[in-house]
């Protein structure tokens, strides 16, 4: 199995490499064509294949806590392939200073769409050098997109650190206007404000979503401070996930009754900063507050089989038929030593912290998790990178996965159901076009 893979995987590094020799571009007038593909394997420790005894049940229902009896976990191999191309619509001259351009992009995941029914990018721009620029569509919020990359990425902990907490991913019918840069403090100050209706045709429960976004940039230092707010978005700990209302129904999403259903609210606040020590070394970190209101558990209709379809609860009290506020707070931490022009050495952690609320039934507010990762990259080509990284993941007890962890087997594979830690190692490469 190892030798099938891995000559796979040199078979992969030689056709890359070709394709990257040759200088890979497509401009067709005023479209070009960019983006990325990656390819990594790894082998992991007290790995468990569908050790829940409902496979794919959100870790909010009380059912989904169940281990299938006789299952066996241990070391295990996987790998993950990802490609996004962006198509992009070149700036068009209007005139009086106003330009215009326009965005599509979509992820695969192993060769299928990374998450269904929702664009990356999908979206028109008017820019003018004094007045800033309007984006409207589809795009990905700051909370993800920037502690995603490059926060997470250039550290092994992009998923840990930008697809945990309270925020969301991905928007669908969004409004963002970015100021001009701004001197301040001797520093360039950026400012951007963004809102998005979600789907719309809710009868109940419209939903609503602000983002700010400021970035100050002085001196090699550069912060970045991120504050969400949404209302009726589903009750999620998965900032990676798509904005769009507190009710879907599979087919029926846009009418589906509220029976009960009660309004659901979620914010987050953030702070990250790098700043390089000298020209080989770069520090990062980042500190987050994650806060939801809670969200009851109710039957929201039924499918074809008369089985109940449920709502996205959230921190619920199944006994006591109760659901409860929560925060926690999560932090990051990163290195990334430059050796030379081809080698980069970097290690990062993720420590997702125990969670503050009144429900007496355990959800996960009681447990931690922390990550770290390290990892060795070297520039085979221009655009191409080959690396090797290696992981540890430490739960501070056995049972649900913290508040801020949108599964129980969450960026590592390990659950915390089953066992308190975990290992990893594996080998990759991108290629950026």
């Amino acid at each position: 199995m190892s030798k099938i893979k891995f000559s796979w995987i040199g078979s992969m590094v030689t056709v890359v490499a070709l394709w990257a020799t040759a200088g890979f571009a497509v401009e067709l007038g005023p479209i070009e064509i960019k983006g990325f593909a990656k390819y990594e394997l790894s082998k992991s420790s007290n790995q468990c294949k569908d050790c829940q005894l409902y496979p794919g049940e959100d870790k909010q229902k009380l059912w989904a806590d169940e281990i299938a009896p006789n299952k066996v976990y241990g070391t295990a191999y996987s790998n993950v392939s990802l490609l996004q191309p962006y198509v992009l619509l070149r700036p068009i001259d209007l005139g009086k200073g106003f330009k215009l351009s326009g965005l599509l992009s979509q992820r695969w995941r192993n060769l299928k769409v990374d998450i269904p029914g929702v664009y990356y990018e999908r979206n028109v721009r008017l820019t003018h050098e004094d007045y800033g620029s309007l984006q409207l569509g589809g795009f990905p919020t700051r909370a993800w997109s920037v502690a995603d990359y490059p926060y997470g990425t250039h550290l092994g902990i992009a998923d840990a650190w930008g697809a945990s907490g309270s925020g969301y991913g991905l928007l669908t019918h969004a409004v963002r206007y970015e100021s001009r840069p701004l001197d301040f403090l001797d520093g360039d100050l950026h400012l951007e404000y963004t809102y998005d209706f979600g789907d719309s045709g809710f009868r109940l429960r419209n939903p609503a979503f602000h983002e700010v976004y400021i970035q100050y940039i002085k001196d090699g230092l550069i912060l970045d401070i991120i504050a969400q707010d949404a209302k009726n978005g589903l009750p999620t700990a998965w900032t990676h996930g798509p904005f769009r209302g507190v009710v879907v129904l599979a087919g029926d999403e846009k009418t589906a009754v509220d029976n009960g259903l009660a309004e659901n609210h979620q914010s987050l606040l953030m702070l990250m900063a790098r700043y390089p020590l000298n020209a080989k070394v770069e520090l990062s970190g980042g500190i987050r507050r994650n806060s939801w209101s809670g969200a009851k558990a109710v039957v929201v209709g039924q499918d074809a089989n008369g089985n109940y379809i449920w709502n996205n609860m959230f921190n619920y009290d199944w006994a006591g038929q109760k659901a409860y506020s929560a925060s926690s707070v999560d932090f990051s931490l990163g290195l990334r030593y430059k050796y030379d022009a081809k080698w980069t050495a970097s290690t990062g952690l993720v420590y997702l912290g125990k969670a503050r609320t009144q429900n007496p039934a355990e959800r996960g507010q009681s447990n931690s998790m922390l990550i770290n990762t390290i990892g060795l990259g070297y520039e085979y080509l221009p655009g191409l990178t080959l690396y090797g990284f290696a992981g540890m993941v430490h739960f501070d007890k056995k049972g649900l996965s913290p508040l801020s962890a949108p599964s129980n087997s969450a960026f590592t594979g390990v659950d915390s159901r089953l066992a308190t830690s975990g290992n990893w190692g594996g080998i990759g490469m991108v290629y950026v076009f």
